[in-house]
């Protein structure tokens, strides 16, 4: 596939970066009364993709993602919207994440591709695929320790064959992951799991990538070629065949300084209604991408799980604040029986002592704690008035 370059587009609208601000946040799910009757499956495929991750504090990233939006939906509801009635299949997207399951056909391109490269990691013998199908069909749906033990006697990444071959499937599609059990995939055959109206890899290459890129313009509402492309992580070339025939309109967006790109409906009308103020996962679409973060909202944000700990700056799950539509700071939490603890609370100004006070105390009722206690802030001075804030 070949194209100009995006950067070649005419821009047909100009943004101020407030605009393009509180564009993003209304198209993320953050300005305006939340579509409770949507729920958590309304969540889902509004923002076309929720992260998942092994952490967790408060609870895991796919809990937080509708939590901060909806506010304080039920942890097991939560996981029921996602696998009850074959209403999502988890894939790779950005990472591993939950998809809305009416965007099967769109992977196509992806399933393929996983198809036709070599698999450099590990070997695997056709039987051993062969036996995990066979196992499925008659048995499924199972966890690779049901199948026959996920790993070997090694390190933790030595893998048993028959972990690689159903992961292996999983890439191919004809296994889908159906639901997380004890954080344990739950693989099925994609003939049983995937509506048969949906399960097909009919759409071109082409066709897939223009309806990814359209999805991830609205999930995101305003965004450069890399904060498009990298939703679905799509490489650049393939933004730059598809992106004139997405449907998205150029646009010029103040102190940018590069081109980008609008869901019309983002457009039509200034976003309006109250914001959020609510506690983000680092995996949170808002501000997974770590240069888009600082673009729009001049906050820089970085994950510190993987950081050695006296390398940490904000702690290993520092919380990004979220209130009026800005961020303000963050917080390290961690729970301690019924204590929601803040290890370590960072805030930008003084303005920010109310907000986090509001966020931790609606995240302790969330996660059945009864009282905060707040370890650390920065800057010190700012310490008393949080825990007066709380109290």
């Amino acid at each position: 596939m070949t194209s100009a370059p995006a950067s070649a587009t005419t821009p047909e609208v100009a943004l101020s970066a407030d605009e393009a601000r509180r564009i993003a946040l209304r198209a993320q799910g953050f300005i305006g009364a939340p579509d409770r009757r949507g729920g958590v499956r309304g969540v889902l495929r509004h923002l076309g993709a929720v992260q998942l991750d092994t952490i967790s504090v408060l609870a895991r990233s796919h809990e937080l993602i509708p939590y901060a939006r909806l506010g304080a939906v039920g942890r097991k509801p939560v996981e029921g919207a996602y696998w009850t009635d074959t209403h999502a299949f988890e894939y790779w997207s950005h990472a591993a994440c939950i998809l809305p399951i009416e965007e099967w056909p769109h992977f196509a391109f992806r399933r393929r591709a996983y198809r036709d490269r070599p698999h450099w990691h590990h070997d695997l013998s056709e039987s051993a695929y062969d036996q995990v199908i066979k196992q499925l069909r008659a048995e499924g749906p199972l966890t690779a320790t049901e199948l026959g033990g996920a790993k070997n006697k090694g390190e933790w990444w030595d893998w048993s064959e028959s972990k690689v071959a159903v992961e292996r499937a999983l890439m191919y599609g004809e296994v889908v992951c159906v639901e997380r059990r004890g954080w344990k995939r739950v693989y099925d055959l994609a003939e049983r799991a995937v509506p048969a109206e949906l399960l097909h890899d009919d759409l071109d290459d082409r066709e897939c990538l223009r309806r990814l890129v359209r999805l991830a313009g609205e999930a995101l509402g305003v965004g450069t070629r890399s904060d498009i492309a990298d939703y679905h992580r799509l490489r650049s070339e393939q933004f730059d065949a598809v992106v004139a025939d997405a449907g998205l309109v150029p646009v010029e967006v103040e102190g940018w300084g590069k081109p980008a790109w609008a869901a019309p409906a983002a457009l039509e009308k200034a976003p309006q209604g109250r914001h959020r103020t609510t506690l983000l996962s680092p995996f949170d679409s808002l501000v997974w991408e770590r240069a888009r973060t600082e673009r729009i909202f001049g906050f820089t944000h970085r994950l510190e799980a993987y950081v050695p700990k006296p390398k940490r700056v904000y702690g290993y799950f520092a919380m990004p604040l979220l209130s009026g539509g800005r961020l303000l700071g963050r917080v390290d939490p961690a729970r301690e029986g019924r204590t929601l603890v803040a290890k370590h609370a960072s805030l930008d100004t003084p303005k920010a002592v109310e907000p986090m006070a509001r966020a931790l105390r609606e995240a302790a009722e969330w996660v059945g704690c009864d009282q905060v206690r707040v370890e650390r802030v920065t800057p010190a001075n700012l310490h008393a008035p949080l825990v007066a804030a709380l109290t």
